[in-house]
């Protein structure tokens, strides 16, 4: 079973630990809080109720509509705030009456709360405010 990254975040903690465990220095970068700048933000209450299906999957750890749930999002567009890969994954948020996955996906990033909406497939971010 396939543990969403964000419920498995120690911070700092952890890359410490992983740096000792298969070497390699640990910088800044690595335990820093990642900047939003180039991204928007959207109210949990203002997504489509399909992502917050999704969201509640990635909760729940799955299982997932597509094999490409959970992947790795490489953030090619460098629209999210720059990190290690591995750092991002991606997972779909169904389009009603698409026949295919369609352009929007929730981006997770490895912190707590760190979740990303685009309806755009990726040329856009809003981080999603749950507290809204």
């Amino acid at each position: 079973m396939r543990i969403p990254p964000r419920i498995t975040t120690l911070g700092g903690a952890a890359a410490l630990l992983s740096a000792l465990l298969v070497g390699g220095p640990v910088t800044a970068a690595t335990a820093s809080t990642p900047s939003t700048d180039s991204v928007g933000s959207i109210c949990y209450s203002a997504l489509p109720s399909q992502a917050h299906d999704t969201l509640d999957l990635i909760d729940a750890g799955g299982p997932f509509p597509y094999s490409q749930d959970g992947t790795v999002f490489q953030n090619r567009e460098g629209v999210l705030p720059g990190q290690s890969t591995g750092y991002y994954h991606e997972y779909t948020v169904i389009t009603p009456n698409s026949p295919t996955r369609g352009a929007r996906r929730i981006v997770t990033g490895e912190r707590s709360q760190e979740d990303y909406y685009t309806s755009d497939h990726y040329a856009t971010f809003d981080l999603i405010d749950q507290g809204c």
